[in-house]
C-alpha cells in the first residue's frame, strides 16, 4: 500500500493511498505548525522530517523511530540512495564580527547516528551532494570544481574535476561506471559547453566522452535518461534579444555518451516549457512554442515520432512504467490534462485539475495526485487522487483558515508494481467529479440576445503520427522546411478554392491548370537557387492571371500591364524547363 505524506499548518501526517485513503496509523501525526522539511528515502522505507526542534527519522514499514538529530534550524533533508547517510542543510550565517560561520551542511551516518562530515555550503541551490546509485561515489561542487569522495569516506577527496568554471554537474543514474555531465558557462565571447566524462577519466578535453558547445546560455538544465546513454540539455537565456518572448530564449540539445550530439529542431517558435525522458530511455517528449503549445515525441535520432498537435499545456509527465503520458497545463493555465496511451498513441481521458500547483504519478503507474499548495496559492488548498482514466477517487480540502504546503507519494523501488494493461473506460468512483463550468466569453449588452458566432484566435493543430513510411526515398527535407512547405501549399490551395468559388466560369480553368503545378514543390529540386527561381516565376504567372481577369471584367490596363501579359508564354516555357530539370 502506497502512502501519501501531507505537510501544512495542520501538522504532518500520512494518508494510506488507494483504495482506503484513511490516515495511516503507522506514522504518529506531528501536530506542530513548524514543520519545515520532509523527505522519503529513495526506496520509500525511511521518512525524515524537521519540526523546528529536531530532525527525526522513522522506518515507515516498521513504524519505529530510528534516529533523532538535534538540528532545529534544518530546512533541507536528503537520504543517500542506499540509506546509509542523511544529509541536512541549514541557512549559513557568519559571526557578528564578520568571522566565518559554522559548517551548515552535515552528513550523518544513519547506522551510528554520528556526524561523518560537516561542510560550509553557502547557497541553498544545489546544496546536496550527489551520490551514484550504489553510493560508491559522492560528488559536490566546490568553488567551480567537482570534488569526488569514494565509499562515503568524506575525509579524503578521491578525485577532482577541474575545468575553468564548472557551474553545474549531474551524475548518471544506474549501475557503474558512473558518468558525469558538467556545464561550463561561456565567458568573454567563448561559448558555453556541456561535457560528458566517465569517472574517473578527467584528463583534459580528449578524455571526454562527448562535448557540445553553444552560445545563448545563461543557465542549463541537464537530464540523463534512465539507461545513462544520453543527456538532454535545455539551454536558456534570461532575455530574448529579438523581443519575441517574455521567457527569454531556449534551445534543446541532445548529447549521447558515444559522442554524438545534435540540436533538436522544434518546428514551432517560442519557449520550451518542459522536456521529459521516457522511462524506456529510447524517446523523449518536448512541450514548446507560443501558446497554444505543441508537444512532440522524438526518438534518439532527434526525429519526431508523434506530434500531439497544439493545446493549452506546459508540462509532460511519463508514468513510472512509461506506457502513459500526461500532457498538462498548470500555473497560469487552467489545469487541463490529456492522458495518452503512448504505445498506441490513443487519448485515454481529458480530466481538469484547476488551480493545481503540483502533479505526481503514484509508483503503481495507475494513480495520480494533484494538489493546490501554499505559498503558490493560499486559498482552496487541498489535494485530489485520480485514476488515469479521469475518475477522482479521493478529495481533501483543508479548512479555510489552514494551509497545505506539500504532498508527496511514498516512493517504491522499480519492479515492485507490475505494468498493467491500459484501460480506457473510467474506473468507478464514489467521489462526484466536479466538472468546472466553462468560462463564458464576455458579450456586450447589444449582442447578448443574439446567436453566438464562434471565433477562434488560432486554429488548433490535430495530433499526427510522424513516423516516416517504410522504404522512404531520398533524404527528406529538414522539419522546418517541410512545415513551411505544407503551410505554403495549404495557403495556395485555400486561395485558389476561394477564387474558384468567387468567379465561377473562366477563372476555374486557370485554377484547374495550376493545380498540378502547385503540387510540384513537394518534390523540390534540392537546389535552393532553382527553387527560388521557380517560386518567383509562379508569382509572376499568378500576377498575369489576375491581370487577365481584370481585363476580362472590362478594366482598362496600363501599357506595362499589357506587356506583362504578353510575356506569359515565355515565362511558362521557362518554368517548364526548370521543373523538368528536377
Amino acid at each position: 500500500l502506497v502512502s501519501i505524506s501531507v505537510r501544512g499548518s495542520e501538522g504532518l501526517y500520512m494518508v494510506n493511498g488507494p483504495p482506503s485513503f484513511t490516515e495511516s496509523s503507522a506514522f504518529q501525526r506531528d501536530s506542530g505548525k513548524n514543520c519545515k522539511a520532509v523527505t522519503f528515502s529513495k526506496d520509500g522505507s525511511l521518512f525524515a522530517w524537521c519540526n523546528g526542534e529536531k530532525v527525526n527519522v522513522v522506518n515507515v514499514t516498521r513504524a519505529e523511530l530510528l534516529r533523532s538529530f538535534d538540528l532545529p534550524k534544518a530546512v533541507c533533508l536528503e537520504f543517500s540512495p542506499k540509506n546509509n547517510v542523511l544529509a541536512t542543510w541549514q541557512a549559513y550565517a557568519t559571526g557578528k564580527d564578520g568571522t566565518a560561520g559554522v559548517a551548515n551542511l552535515q552528513l550523518h551516518d544513519l547506522r551510528t547516528g554520528k556526524c561523518l562530515k560537516s561542510f560550509i555550503q553557502k547557497k541553498m541551490q544545489n546544496w546536496c551532494p550527489c551520490w551514484a546509485d550504489d553510493e560508491s561515489i559522492c560528488a559536490r561542487n566546490v568553488n567551480n570544481e567537482v570534488h569526488f569522495f569514494e565509499n562515503n569516506n568524506f575525509n579524503t577527496i578521491a578525485n577532482k574535476l577541474h575545468l575553468q568554471k564548472v557551474s553545474d554537474f549531474v551524475l548518471s543514474p544506474g549501475a557503474q561506471p558512473t558518468k558525469v555531465a558538467v556545464y561550463v558557462p561561456g565567458s568573454k565571447g567563448a561559448p558555453s559547453f556541456v561535457r560528458l566524462y566517465q569517472y574517473p577519466n578527467f584528463g583534459g578535453p580528449q578524455s571526454a566522452l562527448a562535448n557540445k558547445s553553444f552560445f545563448k546560455a545563461d543557465r542549463v538544465t541537464m537530464l540523463w535518461n534512465k539507461k545513462a546513454t544520453a543527456v538532454l540539455v535545455v539551454a536558456s537565456t534570461e532575455v530574448d534579444k529579438t523581443g519575441a518572448s517574455y521567457y527569454g530564449e531556449q534551445t534543446l540539445h541532445y548529447i549521447a555518451a558515444n559522442g554524438e550530439s545534435a540540436v533538436v529542431q522544434l518546428p514551432k517558435n517560442g519557449p520550451i516549457y518542459d522536456v521529459a525522458w521516457s522511462p524506456n530511455s529510447l524517446e523523449f517528449c518536448a512541450v514548446y512554442g507560443f501558446m497554444p503549445a505543441k508537444a512532440t515525441i522524438f526518438n534518439l535520432k532527434c526525429d519526431p515520432v508523434f506530434d500531439f498537435g497544439t493545446g493549452p499545456r506546459n508540462a509532460a509527465y511519463y508514468s513510472p512504467h512509461g506506457h502513459i503520458l500526461v500532457l498538462a497545463g498548470f500555473g497560469n493555465l487552467r489545469g487541463q490534462m490529456e492522458v495518452w496511451d503512448v504505445k498506441n498513441y490513443k487519448l485515454i481521458s481529458k480530466p481538469v485539475a484547476s488551480d493545481s500547483t503540483y502533479f505526481a504519478w503514484c509508483p503503481d503507474g495507475e494513480h495520480i495526485v494533484t494538489a493546490t499548495c501554499a505559498p503558490r496559492l493560499r486559498v482552496g488548498n487541498g489535494y485530489k487522487v485520480w485514476h488515469y482514466t479521469g475518475s477522482v477517487l479521493h478529495t481533501y480540502e483543508v479548512p479555510s483558515n489552514e494551509e497545505m504546503w506539500q504532498v508527496s507519494w511514498q516512493p517504491f523501488p522499480d519492479g515492485v508494481f507490475p505494468e498493467r494493461a491500459v484501460r480506457y473506460q473510467a474506473v468507478p468512483s464514489e467521489v462526484p467529479g466536479a466538472e468546472p463550468k466553462p468560462a463564458q466569453a464576455y458579450r456586450p449588452p447589444a449582442l447578448r440576445n443574439k446567436p453566438v458566432t464562434s471565433s477562434k484566435l488560432h486554429e488548433d493543430e490535430p495530433p499526427q503520427n510522424m513516423k516516416p513510411p517504410l522504404g522512404g526515398g531520398d533524404k527528406p527535407l529538414s522539419k522546418t522546411a517541410l512545415k513551411n512547405q505544407r503551410k505554403h501549399e495549404a495557403k495556395k490551395a485555400a486561395k485558389q478554392e476561394a477564387k474558384a468559388d468567387a468567379n465561377q466560369g473562366p477563372a476555374q480553368a486557370p485554377a484547374a491548370q495550376n493545380a498540378p503545378r502547385n503540387a510540384v514543390p513537394a518534390t523540390t529540386t534540392g537546389d535552393p537557387e532553382v527553387d527560388k527561381k521557380i517560386k518567383n516565376l509562379k508569382k509572376k504567372l499568378k500576377a498575369i492571371e489576375q491581370l487577365k481577369e481584370q481585363a476580362a471584367a472590362g478594366k482598362q490596363l496600363e501599357k506595362n500591364q499589357v506587356e506583362k501579359i504578353q510575356k506569359e508564354a515565355a515565362l511558362l516555357k521557362e518554368l517548364e524547363d526548370l521543373e523538368l530539370g528536377v
